[in-house]
């Protein structure tokens, strides 16, 4: 568990926004709700392009390619020549 940063004070402008500044790091959006307590809770998000939603969605794929990702960390790789010959072929699809 990261360790809390300390709190930050901020103050709304004549509109209602706030500037968060390095609190957002890393968010591309937040939730927004308050809680029981009356607090206004902002919750970061991450979002994903739609063409690679499928892979969050897939259970068995996204163990295949994190499997796959640890094996080539650990240097467990097996060397298959290049792959230029495919790559006109994947543009071409774009």
């Amino acid at each position: 568990m990261p360790i809390p940063e300390p709190r930050k004070t901020v103050r709304p402008d004549s509109k209602g926004r706030v500037t968060l500044g390095n609190l957002a790091a890393g968010a591309s959006s937040f939730k927004a709700y308050r809680d029981a307590k009356g607090r206004i809770i902002l919750e970061p998000q991450v979002e994903v392009p739609a063409a690679e939603a499928w892979l969050w969605q897939n259970p068995e794929a996204m163990i295949s390619v994190q499997r796959g990702l640890r094996d080539a960390a650990e240097g467990k790789l097996v060397e298959r020549g290049s792959f230029a010959k495919y790559a006109h072929a994947a543009q071409a699809e774009e």
